[in-house]
């Protein structure tokens, strides 16, 4: 077991594990011991890759707790297996199943979220270093927050930083549902929860007529937009290449910038430290766009305005007037219940409430929408 060789015990030690064999045993250790949930959390690299990559993931059972190297180890369908058949509590899950499925194609079958907890309990702080503050009394470091996670080896900052992401959540959790339970919400926790898991497991792919709209973008001319668009996709390909982020490339501002000078007729240089081969690229990216045909420029969307709807706007307040009352008297977040742009859907379909809402917001809005409908 790689840089700590620490056993993971009721101290507080963990265990660093970066071989397929040390993985295994390891897990096989976790069933044998009949935990019926765990915790976990992962670290990703976003800034110094191409494409975001898993990293790291962190992993806490009652008294044992692992870091677990995904980059060193090959196959991990033994912990993926595992986490996919138990309980599992995160913190702020929406990145980490997503990242989950993307790296393997499957979420957990059981979700649970400590700061969606906490925010149906009405906590107005509910970062992870808050919380562990609030229960714990302990202050955790913030150093290793914008780290290098793909760097080998990493440093003992690092791990620590990295481990006390899971060391609070089950005895968190236990608080935390016992609460939430006491004030009879605990339903309303599960189906959140549950959608959460839903939306997170759909990959979105990406839309290349979208990608490259970059903010700025619609105050170019048609010409400017097809020089912007080539360029985002020279970067885009140059990143790839390098396998460095998009923006280490060359920022926005400066494919704005280009692509403005272009359509006004004006040359333009990449800066001195590109190499040949990219700058080549650069200037056929750039010719592409003067010889293709202007009807294949990109179109400047319409701005439809549609007339008042008096009625939707009508049910929308009073939508929204109840919303509020309730979300003071059950002191939480009234964007948790509704948010504007759903409250604006129910309006306007208030008979499809049952398809935008889940069922416990529904029936916290249940007075006016059998109103309005």
């Amino acid at each position: 077991m790689g840089l700590q060789g620490k056993e993971s015990s009721s101290d507080g030690e963990y265990v660093y594990i970066d071989d397929e064999e040390s993985l295994n045993r390891f897990i096989k250790e976790i069933e044998d011991s009949n935990y019926v949930r765990c915790a976990i959390d992962t670290e990703a690299d976003s800034l110094h890759c191409y494409e975001e990559k898993l990293c790291l993931i962190q992993f806490a059972v009652e008294d044992r707790f692992a870091i677990i190297d995904p980059l060193s180890i090959g196959d991990l369908s033994s912990i993926i297996n595992f986490i996919n058949r138990t309980e599992v509590w995160l913190h702020g899950a929406d990145f980490d199943m997503r990242m989950l499925k993307r790296t393997y194609g499957s979420v957990p079958e059981v979700v649970y979220d400590t700061q969606t907890a906490s925010r149906l309990l009405g906590v107005k702080k509910f970062g992870l270093v808050n919380l562990v503050e609030d229960h714990f009394g302990l202050i955790l470091p913030k150093t290793s927050q914008k780290a290098d996670w793909g760097q080998r080896p990493l440093s003992e900052k690092m791990l620590e930083y990295a481990v006390n992401d899971v060391r609070y959540l089950l005895e968190m959790a236990d608080t935390l549902a016992s609460r939430l339970k006491e004030l009879e919400r605990w339903d309303w926790f599960v189906e959140s929860c549950e959608s959460a898991k839903e939306s997170a497991s759909i990959v979105k792919e990406k839309n290349e007529d979208l990608v490259w709209r970059i903010s700025g973008w619609g105050k170019l001319e048609r010409d400017g937009m097809a020089f912007l668009r080539a360029l985002w996709f020279w970067r885009d390909g140059e990143a790839a290449r390098r396998d460095r982020p998009a923006f280490k490339i060359i920022g926005n501002n400066d494919l704005l910038r280009f692509s403005k000078d272009l359509q006004e007729g004006n040359d333009v240089k990449l800066p001195s430290r590109f190499p040949h081969q990219p700058v080549k690229r650069f200037k056929e990216a750039i010719e592409s766009v003067r010889n293709l045909d202007s009807a294949d420029f990109p179109e400047i969307p319409k701005r439809i305005r549609g007339k008042r709807d008096h009625a939707a706007e009508k049910k929308f307040d009073k939508l929204k007037n109840l919303r509020d009352r309730v979300s003071e008297d059950l002191g939480i977040d009234p964007t948790l219940i509704a948010s504007r742009s759903i409250l604006e859907r129910v309006a306007a379909t208030p008979q499809e409430a049952g398809d935008i809402l889940l069922n416990w917001q529904k029936n916290l809005l249940i007075k006016v929408i059998e109103v309005i409908q």
